[in-house]
């Protein structure tokens, strides 16, 4: 019988040099972007690297905007939505995973389903709701969308985690003393803190590049987050592409780094979360 293409280890490194090509070219065409000068990057023939590699589109990023306000407002916005929609979704995991629940195929796929509806179709709701409440132009109008937006991804993956973890262990803890919600906090969470990273890592990745939301919820300039702050580096005639890139540049990087954190985090724990005798 004859072994199949993944038998071959150049077509596997094949393969797997297209999937970083296809990921990491658009961030490394963006960062030399960025280090270009406007003549330069529309001169002709078309030059992949600087010629002459400049920061000043940088300085011009922080100048011509106020970035630090908004990648200020977009962590803050990004950390709460993050931090609720765990503490919610770990709630609702663990009821699905160790409760005797009716229907419980039912309630995933309720949740399943309500992660499927476009965001376009919710903006004209959630937009009323949150102008009824006061609560535009703050935090909390970005905030409580994001949770409700995270919360069906976030229930997915700490169900999964939820049900790998022997039941033995919540129903020594619950004999030792611990309540159910102690049993979940002390015992449940540490050892699923592989899906519990995991989850952390979508909901802020999520709420970090949100921007229709940011865009009609948030209209001063004061409560604005990085992605609508980028698009007004646009002119009503010109895109400066050098400054603009900069500009993402500088967003994306805290997302890097923090996503580089979790992820090591999350090897550690699928490594070390072993139930030992």
């Amino acid at each position: 019988m004859t072994g199949t293409w993944t038998d071959s280890p150049r077509l596997r490194w094949l393969a797997a040099a297209l999937v970083v090509i296809n990921g990491f070219f658009p961030a490394l065409w963006i960062l030399l972007t960025s280090l270009k000068t406007q003549t330069e990057l529309v001169s002709k023939p078309i030059t992949w690297w600087p010629q002459n590699p400049t920061l000043e589109n940088y300085v011009r990023a922080f100048a011509d905007q106020p970035l630090l306000v908004y990648l200020g407002n977009s962590f803050v916005v990004a950390l709460l939505a993050t931090v609720v929609s765990l503490l919610v979704s770990a709630g609702a995991a663990y009821a699905i995973a160790r409760l005797n629940l009716r229907h419980r195929q039912l309630i995933l796929t309720a949740i399943v389903a309500s992660s499927m509806f476009p965001l376009v179709t919710l903006l004209v709701p959630i937009f009323e709701t949150m102008r009824t409440l006061g609560l535009l132009n703050t935090y909390l109008a970005l905030v409580l969308p994001y949770v409700v937006l995270n919360l069906p991804v976030c229930t997915l993956v700490l169900v999964s985690f939820f049900q790998s973890i022997p039941r033995d262990l919540e129903n020594a803890a619950m004999i030792d003393g611990c309540t159910r919600v102690g049993a979940l906090v002390r015992v449940v969470v540490p050892l699923a803190a592989p899906g519990v990273f995991t989850a952390g890592i979508l909901a802020f990745v999520n709420a970090w590049d949100e921007f229709l939301l940011a865009l009609s919820l948030n209209s001063s300039a004061s409560m604005r987050t990085v992605p609508v702050g980028i698009t007004l580096y646009q002119g009503e005639f010109s895109f400066p592409w050098p400054i603009i890139s900069a500009a993402l540049i500088v967003a994306i990087v805290p997302v890097a780094v923090l996503i580089a954190v979790f992820q090591e985090r999350v090897v550690g724990g699928l490594t070390q979360g072993g139930v030992k005798g």
